[in-house]
């Protein structure tokens, strides 16, 4: 709590921290924190799992403290799974203020989150796509007034929607796993000099987790997938398509260990903080290295032991290079009995076949 309070906080706020779970600052909430409270723009590079979405929501809790009043912060992210868990951030360390969140995805009645929003909550957490459909379509909310502004290292034609609809004295702060262009251009055109800071760390991926590969033939990847999830696990989909119902239950499902294994896509993963996950299988070898440090740090998180298993045809073998070059590490080989995944391939390759059949649209 102490350390905390050296960077600024108050102590209510220190001791919210501390009561869920927060007990010391992670290096980039030491860093960003004080930048924050002094008023400046903020942009902080960590790795996942670090700490970064407290190193903005606990400074922008205690100014609102100091002044509450809606809408008082826009968070935009990307994924709506990710919103929803960054506004659970907000409602349980600013519990002792009241505070009132709106998130507004896509997916859900924009009626109902339109009264929403025109209720003035303090905190708003939306993907662009959608809260720009609202500013399109309503004129019973207004973000003319808001103080601080968060996520927005996109340049896409919603959030210059959404830009010219904030005002242009606000605190800008911009929190990311990897130091992309977009994140170098956003810096190199900030007019106020933004507090920047970077782990120093050049390690994409934390100590705690193993990082494997299998080599396997293309003909028997599926074969080697269902070989590792051969201990009767239940699994459940997660993909960008599903209704926004079908995708809590999915989560809620897995959080809860119904079910065991969750397959996702890349979009529908990210961001996404499920502490307890273990293990992490990529299917296809990540065509980028930043797409592979954002999928294996879904395990691994807050101190915790993962693993990652990445399935590794004759044709990624310069993918693996280029990973292991960015993240400064040997990816160790995995084996598993090869005779056991020929046992099954026959039963693997047959239900594949009766899946495509049943798939194709009549």
């Amino acid at each position: 709590m102490a350390e905390f309070r050296a960077l600024g906080l108050a102590p209510w706020l220190a001791e919210q921290a501390r009561q869920v779970g927060l007990l010391r600052p992670t290096p980039v909430q030491a860093a960003c924190i004080p930048a924050v409270l002094q008023g400046r723009d903020c942009m902080g590079c960590a790795k996942t799992g670090s700490g970064k979405t407290a190193a903005f929501v606990l400074p922008v809790l205690q100014v609102l403290s100091e002044d509450p009043y809606g809408i008082f912060c826009l968070v935009l992210t990307p994924t709506r799974e990710l919103a929803y868990q960054i506004a659970e951030q907000f409602r349980v360390l600013g519990k002792p203020l009241g505070l009132k969140d709106c998130v507004v995805v896509g997916g859900l009645d924009m009626v109902a989150q339109a009264l929403a929003l025109a209720r003035r909550p303090h905190v708003v957490v939306a993907t662009p796509g959608r809260l720009a459909d609202h500013l399109r379509s309503s004129s019973t909310f207004s973000l003319r007034k808001i103080k601080f502004l968060q996520g927005c290292a996109d340049f896409s034609a919603d959030l210059e929607l959404i830009l010219a609809a904030v005002p242009a004295r606000r605190q800008t702060l911009l929190f990311s796993a990897t130091l992309t262009a977009t994140l170098c251009r956003l810096r190199a055109l900030a007019a106020n000099s933004p507090f920047f800071w970077e782990a120093e760390s050049q390690v994409r991926t934390v100590e705690e987790l193993q990082q494997r590969y299998l080599l396997v033939p293309e003909a028997l990847k599926d074969a080697h997938l269902v070989h590792l999830f051969s201990w009767n696990f239940l699994g459940i989909f997660l993909e960008f398509s599903s209704s926004q119902k079908q995708r809590f239950a999915a989560l809620a499902k897995f959080k809860s260990s119904i079910f065991k294994i969750l397959i996702a896509t890349d979009v529908a993963a990210r961001g996404l903080d499920i502490p307890a996950v273990q293990l992490v299988i990529n299917h296809n070898t990540p065509g980028l290295p930043k797409i592979y440090i954002h999928r294996v740090g879904r395990t691994a998180r807050a101190g915790r032991k993962g693993l990652a298993i990445t399935l590794v045809t004759q044709y990624d073998i310069h993918l693996v290079h280029a990973i292991e070059e960015e993240i400064k590490l040997k990816l160790e080989e995995f084996s598993v009995e090869e005779q056991r995944v020929l046992d099954i391939l026959t039963q693997v390759n047959v239900t594949r076949r009766e899946c495509e059949i049943v798939s194709v649209p009549w």
